[in-house]
């Protein structure tokens, strides 16, 4: 019936064509004696078209929408194949009844989509949003309304049609994102979101791959986490990690990354299954997949309540292995964070990382030329689960001084507070004395962070119970005038107390008061004393004091 001139027709024409193939197809249907059931249902299937047809062709844009036209001539290919099909049981000339009924079947099912994507097309808006209307098209901001207007387009084909169109769909789809990501997130909407979670699904190893390429996107713009969430993308990613191709393991594993970022989603992804596969993952994955499952795992790390979950699963030796053999220097650091998360606040897990043997694979990860700060604070939270003999016999001292001197600052204000931790006895304030950490501790004084500041005037301030520190503290130029600054009774300066407790260890010395007298020690311990600060009278009148001598003494 179809006819060689169908290139050519117009919307208008297809329309036509249609309408006129539904009472063709209807009495050739009724009119088949075999296959009662299947026949039934594709009858009735055949008697809705009408009424979406008439749906469509009200649509103010129908004429100039090319989704319209394509949708049209799908209906009436699937009209013809009904009245083929409707002949050849009348003639009862088929290859074989089963042959005939996966053919009948078919035919329904290819019904049902030509109904479900006429509704489509008249409830998703695409039909409103593609076309321009004239007015619109005459004005400046024609172009980027035009690019809208085909990106909608593209986005509709991802619900509408079969699975070839939509694999066309996906690649145009990734073409544009490459070129122009910007355009594709400012027209995406909550049902093309819904679409794509959809595919993540589909039997083809291939349209999951190309759907999740798109996914992964999606999450690292870090615009629309939510609506993949909520649309339900978290099952599917996980399966994919589990058993999908080496590509979709990866953009799976990566888009998990991202959206595991929100505690919320975290426990999501716990409450899915996902730990084991992302374990998995750490241990066999390429060099990317790993780094971006051991991150993923370190994100679900961050959230108290489920450590226990993750501990369960074996994830400290998996992160201990990591830390040892990791392929990136990335997937380390994220193994040091994860075991950081672990050990904070949990006895039992900081017994676990012990035992297995953590603090030396943490203490040969410090011995890169960046020392980074998570494997720090995961030995600041480790060092008081072990004697001191052993921390001293894994090499923990040298290591320590080694941050003080080359790490970031968070791996050094880390390394101060380690310090603060273990200096209880007087053997270690000696040893740690005798390693070189007091000069790096002074000159950590001089950074703008007030957390980093504080945490080494306490770690000055332990040490210098003991006389060889506090000699050591006074032979330090910078010293003086480093805990003097200190004195600032601003509210968010929070080592004040600190330095008063040095200085006030200082204040024996005669050049030390000297010193401090000449840096305004005087004006700032006035004002601290006022604010009951520790020791701050006490310092004040010995300076007093000795400004009141050094008066005299000139006379």
């Amino acid at each position: 019936m179809m006819v060689d001139d169908s290139g050519n027709l117009s919307v208008e024409e297809w329309l036509s064509r249609a309408q006129e193939l539904v009472p063709v197809a209807l009495k050739k249907a009724r009119e088949v004696k075999g296959f009662p059931g299947r026949w039934r249902m594709i009858i009735s299937k055949l008697e809705q078209i009408p009424n979406r047809l008439s749906d469509l062709s009200s649509h103010p844009f129908f004429s100039k929408n090319a989704l319209c036209k394509e949708q049209l001539q799908t209906v009436s290919k699937t009209l013809n194949e009904a009245v083929e099909l409707a002949e050849k049981c009348m003639k009862e000339k088929y290859e074989g009844k089963l042959r005939m009924q996966s053919d009948l079947d078919a035919l329904s099912g290819r019904l049902d989509l030509n109904l479900r994507d006429c509704g489509l097309l008249i409830k998703s808006g695409v039909l409103g949003e593609v076309t321009l209307p004239s007015s619109v098209a005459s004005t400046s901001a024609a172009p980027e309304v035009a690019v809208h207007g085909n990106l909608r387009e593209l986005l509709a084909r991802l619900q509408i049609g079969h699975l070839e169109a939509k694999h066309k769909a996906l690649d145009n789809l990734l073409e544009v994102m490459k070129e122009d990501e910007k355009n594709v997130l400012a027209v995406l909407g909550r049902s093309n979101i819904a679409a794509l979670v959809q595919l993540l699904t589909a039997t083809s190893p291939r349209m999951r791959e190309k759907t999740v390429t798109v996914i992964c996107s999606l999450a690292e713009s870090g615009s629309c986490e939510n609506w993949l969430v909520s649309e339900g993308v978290l099952p599917p990613l996980i399966r994919l990690v589990e058993s999908g191709t080496t590509v979709s393991k990866e953009k799976a594993t990566i888009s998990l990354q991202r959206l595991s970022m929100t505690a919320e989603t975290a426990r999501s992804i716990v409450g899915h299954g996902g730990i084991r596969p992302l374990i998995e993952i750490c241990q066999t994955g390429d060099s990317v997949s790993q780094a971006a499952a051991a991150c993923t795992l370190k994100n679900i790390s961050a959230v108290p309540e489920v450590r226990q979950a993750l501990a369960e699963e074996g994830i400290i030796k998996v992160m201990m292995n990591l830390l040892d053999c990791g392929i990136l220097l990335g997937s380390k650091e994220y193994a040091a964070e994860c075991l950081q998360n672990l050990t904070s606040g949990n006895d039992d897990l900081r017994r676990s990382v012990v035992s297995e043997g953590g603090i030396r694979s943490l203490l040969a990860y410090l011995d890169g030329p960046l020392p980074q700060e998570s494997a720090v604070g995961a030995l600041r939270n480790l060092v008081g689960s072990v004697s001191t003999d052993i921390l001293i016999s894994l090499g923990l001292l040298p290591r320590l001084v080694h941050v003080l001197k080359s790490g970031s600052l968070g791996a050094q204000q880390a390394a101060a507070s380690a310090v603060c931790r273990i200096c209880a006895s007087t053997e270690m304030k000696r040893l740690l004395g005798e390693a070189g950490c007091i000069p790096l501790l002074i000159k950590m004084l001089e950074a703008k962070a007030n957390g980093v500041k504080e945490v080494a005037a306490q770690a000055i301030a332990s040490l210098m119970s003991l006389a060889h520190n506090c000699r050591e503290v006074k032979r330090d130029d910078k010293s003086v005038p480093n805990l003097v600054q200190l004195l600032d009774p601003a509210p968010q300066n929070t080592a004040k107390k600190y330095a008063v407790s040095c200085l006030f260890l200082l204040s024996s010395s005669k050049k030390c008061k000297k010193l401090m007298i000449s840096y305004g020690a005087i004006g700032y311990l006035k004002k601290l004393t006022e604010m009951d600060i520790p020791n701050a009278k006490k310092l004040l009148e010995r300076l007093e004091r000795g400004k009141l001598r050094s008066l005299f003494s000139r006379k």
